[in-house]
């Protein structure tokens, strides 16, 4: 979706937030994810992404895309949430234990599966600065250029936290399997 559509007035701002919400709901759902790592409060956050994204639909410049815009707007919310409820860090722990072993049933899973579970898991593990890049690089497809966007960075602390973060990554599976990486 354009920012020219945003501005334009032909569409009212229900039906541009059904639009926003068909093309990057599952998006924002994903980054959320990623901070609270509990699938009800990242449902929760997705919501209050879209209610701000609401509020604010008319100061979209078009000076970014608008999926960088959401993007930005759930990170916000994400950093906000956990600023507050900073002491549930071992409940969001538990929850993600929960939800990988619920996923773990060897039988009713395929090796692709389970080779996914398992970078899923390590992928949380890592800090968030490292997470973040990785994950808006690889499951939102965002360029350098855009992560620095959404994330107020330079783009070289992109390319090493993007970097870092992948040779952590690389090291979880090296001492996984009882070697060094």
């Amino acid at each position: 979706m354009s920012a020219e559509r945003l501005q334009d007035n032909e569409l009212d701002k229900d039906e541009l937030l059904e639009r926003a919400m068909d093309e990057y709901g599952q998006a924002v759902l994903y980054m959320a994810y990623s901070y609270v790592k509990d699938h009800g409060l990242a449902e929760d956050i997705a919501q209050e992404v879209f209610v701000k994204f609401y509020g604010k639909m008319d100061s979209f410049r078009g000076e970014s895309s608008l999926k960088t815009w959401l993007m930005r707007i759930t990170i916000n919310q994400c950093k906000d949430y956990l600023k507050r409820w900073d002491t549930r860090k071992i409940l969001f722990t538990n929850k993600v234990s929960e939800i990988l072993h619920e996923r773990g049933n060897p039988e009713s899973k395929a090796i692709d599966g389970e080779k996914r579970s398992e970078l899923h898991s390590k992928l949380l593990k890592l800090p968030v600065k490292y997470r973040e890049v990785l994950f808006l690089h690889y499951y939102q497809e965002l360029k350098v250029n855009e992560m620095a966007e959404v994330l107020k960075l330079n783009p070289s602390t992109i390319k090493t936290r993007l970097k870092t973060g992948r040779e952590r990554l690389y090291r979880m599976y090296g001492e996984g399997r009882g070697y060094d990486g």
